[in-house]
């Protein structure tokens, strides 16, 4: 198998995600699962996602599509780089198993449809916060405390945002 071929196949509908990660499971594999817009992808970035991953067996990455990045309201010009482009980012990353698009809101469905074992967010998130529409709740924590999973968050590191690279450009 080519590597470019090795980096596609890591990028899932949702139904084949779902059977990969039944298999994965009948292997007693830990799911881990985060999500994000990862726009340029950054030191802060893969430090996120690589801690993330060291918390299972398999990360699975539920990523934003363009229309779901610019319902978020992060800018006019976000996303940088389209869908397409940061889906084949992730799934190069070695340490990524599974790469999904989701066009909704958030990713309950998903979180629904894989019941990960660990779910895990940034720490601009607070595992405690059960508002739902707090900034701060982690959607689908409440789905993973009662199916025994859990939900974890992973300290952001300083200086490094999307944001401040689009800005940094600006000037």
């Amino acid at each position: 198998m080519s590597r470019i071929t090795f980096i596609e196949n890591k990028i899932s509908s949702l139904e084949h995600a779902i059977q990969k990660i039944n298999i994965w499971k009948l292997k007693e594999n830990k799911i881990v699962f985060t999500n994000g817009c990862f726009d340029i992808l950054h030191k802060g970035h893969i430090t996120y996602l690589a801690k993330a991953a060291g918390l299972g067996d398999r990360l699975v990455v539920a990523l934003n599509t363009d229309r779901s990045v610019k319902q978020l309201g992060k800018g006019d010009e976000r996303p940088i780089n389209n869908e397409d482009a940061r889906l084949t980012v992730l799934a190069s990353l070695g340490f990524i198993d599974l790469v999904i698009l989701f066009d909704e809101e958030t990713p309950l469905v998903i979180i629904e449809a894989l019941m990960p074992d660990v779910l895990v967010k940034g720490s601009d998130y607070d595992v405690l916060e059960t508002n739902s529409s707090s900034k701060k709740y982690i959607v689908g924590s409440d789905i993973m405390k009662k199916n025994k999973g859990t939900v974890e968050v992973i300290s952001l590191v300083d200086g490094f945002s999307t944001t401040s690279i689009v800005n940094k450009l600006k000037n």
